[in-house]
């Protein structure tokens, strides 16, 4: 009996632990660039696209078995519909940049993780982290996403940005004057 009650044990804890390294491990992402084309993967809290280089991130494809979805606000259109693991966002040989992003978990994995995310604009640098969902980028500046980086944390962990950068700006058009 007691035996069998270690073993479960055991197992519950092998499963928590691998269900850590899975959401590390298995995040991948890889970026459509001017000039460039499809940069190879990387892995989580990697930068994927350019900085410094003035090339314009045209679409992205995010890989993670756990569930995620994403979308990109591009030149010309606006947001695009929201696709899911191994779909790209974004367009591929239209020349139209990406200027915006949100990340969002599905599934069991928004129970345990959290996706942070920041974008690298044009004429601006690093913004500062967006979070599960929220927009990442600019629209209606005219300001191309230049890079990316993305990273996961477990659920509710106290990730400090260092940054007092806002994640996200538009510009408002024929706002009110005050």
């Amino acid at each position: 009996m007691i035996r069998k009650i270690f073993s479960v044990v055991i197992l519950a804890a092998m499963l928590l632990l691998a269900r850590d390294a899975a959401a590390y491990e298995n995040i991948t992402y890889q970026a459509n660039v001017e000039g460039l084309g499809w940069m190879q993967p990387v892995k989580d809290n990697e930068i994927v696209g350019t900085t410094g280089q003035a090339r314009r991130m045209e679409a992205l494809i995010i890989n993670f078995p756990g569930g995620i979805k994403y979308r990109a606000h591009v030149e010309n259109i606006g947001w695009q519909p929201w696709v899911y693991s191994g779909e790209a966002a974004g367009t591929v040989g239209k020349n139209l940049r990406m200027e915006a992003v949100q990340i969002e978990l599905v599934s069991r994995s928004a129970q345990y993780f959290d996706v942070y995310y920041r974008a690298h604009v044009e004429n601006i640098g690093w913004l500062g982290w967006a979070k599960n969902g929220e927009p990442a980028g600019t629209a209606g500046a005219g300001l191309r996403l230049e890079a990316l980086q993305i990273m996961m944390l477990e659920k509710d962990d106290n990730f400090e940005t260092g940054s007092n950068k806002a994640p996200f700006y538009q510009r408002v058009v024929n706002a009110p004057q005050v």
